[in-house]
């Protein structure tokens, strides 16, 4: 290891957790789950569009992690895109798109929703997504007590960079690319999340064994590396160690979390689907948000993959297109029909189990794996 580079022991201190895993989840009970074990909670927040509500749930993250540390995840772009009200967005998608969503969901035999109460739910899918309120989501955030705040679209703009910062919060960023790392790091950005393409959600085009090495050779004397994608287990958490990472950020590996299921009463239908997917049962693909993202592969993303089917609207325009459909699909509960952002490693899911169960065997495994390279190098 380099002069100068972050080791081991300086993650752990930085970001005050006993293991070297950070746990990426939309769900509270998760995040606190995986703090409480250890390790580090990391909120997404994109789902929160009421302020009042993300203010509560951190309030309860507050209560229900033990002193712990925990982490918040924002999407919000570098430069804030073209905005407007929920009315102005919608308008600019194309008639075409909305007949495919909606036929789409007939031959799949997904139902309508109840009528929503008033319009401003038509706009509750894609609020999350806006720049605009993933900057509120930042000052909410800083109220509490977050370890960490992430940006799951790279590096936040300066001034929000400075804000978490003023306050003594690290910032964290997802990279793809070893160029993105490095501009990241210029822009004032901490911790560097290497990114590989086996990652579940918006991911690049660089596998992790490629990638890892390459950000921490690149960026690893000036910012903490961690390492995603491609990391399900104790062995692949002691990999990514050796190719130079401080540490690991998980993402897919908590979906079959019995905590996850207890949070999102709706989210069955998608665990008994993880729970039989190998490997190979995912696509990368812009329907979900616009951008590249790795899904499981499901009747839904087969449509969109058919001949005569659309191409997917840029953020976050895609968002609002199908918005309504994600709320449909999950209340359907079709194993076959889900929506679900996961990476490859999900062959490994084969069970629910409780997140300290999880986190033991990432743990124990982990250290099995260094020993054996110990050994073998003695």
């Amino acid at each position: 290891m380099s002069a100068g580079r972050p080791n081991l022991a300086d993650v752990r201190a930085r970001l005050g957790i006993e293991h070297p895993i950070v746990g990426f989840t939309p769900s509270e009970q998760v995040a606190a789950a995986i703090s409480r074990a250890g390790g580090l909670g990391v909120l997404g927040c994109v789902r929160f569009n009421d302020p009042d509500e993300l203010a509560a749930t951190l309030d309860w993250l507050d209560e229900n992690t033990d002193g712990r540390p925990y982490g918040v995840d924002v999407v919000m772009p570098s430069k804030p895109p073209a905005e407007g009200t929920a009315i102005d967005l919608a308008g600019l998608i194309p008639a075409g798109h909305r007949e495919f969503v909606e036929r789409t969901l007939l031959d799949l035999g997904v139902p309508p929703l109840p009528a929503p109460d008033d319009d401003s739910a038509a706009a509750q899918g894609v609020l999350g997504w806006l720049h605009s309120v993933a900057r509120a989501q930042v000052e909410i955030a800083l109220r509490h007590r977050p370890a960490l705040i992430a940006n799951a679209l790279g590096s936040p703009p300066p001034d929000v960079i400075d804000q978490a910062h003023a306050a003594g919060v690290p910032v964290a960023a997802l990279a793809g690319r070893v160029v993105h790392a490095q501009r990241q790091v210029e822009a004032g950005v901490d911790i560097i999340v290497a990114q590989g393409y086996e990652a579940g959600g918006h991911t690049g085009e660089v596998a992790s064994m490629v990638l890892l090495p390459e950000v921490v050779d690149a960026v690893g004397d000036r910012a903490l590396v961690l390492g995603a994608g491609g990391i399900g287990c104790g062995r692949q958490i002691a990999a990514a160690l050796a190719l130079g990472a401080g540490g690991v950020w998980m993402g897919s590996a908590w979906l079959l979390a019995q905590e996850y299921g207890e949070g999102f009463p709706g989210s069955a239908a998608t665990q008994q689907a993880l729970a039989i997917a190998t490997s190979s049962d995912t696509v990368r693909t812009r329907i979900y948000s616009g951008k590249p993202a790795r899904l499981l592969r499901s009747r839904w993303s087969e449509a969109w993959a058919a001949p005569g089917a659309p191409d997917p609207l840029p953020m976050p325009l895609q968002n609002l297109l199908v918005a309504d459909a994600h709320r449909r699909i999950s209340a359907a509960q079709d194993p076959q029909v889900v929506a679900m952002p996961a990476g490859q490693i999900i062959g490994r899911l084969t069970e629910v189990r409780p997140v300290a169960s999880i986190m033991a065997d990432l743990v124990k495994e982990t250290d099995q794996a260094i020993t054996r390279m110990t050994a073998f190098n003695s």
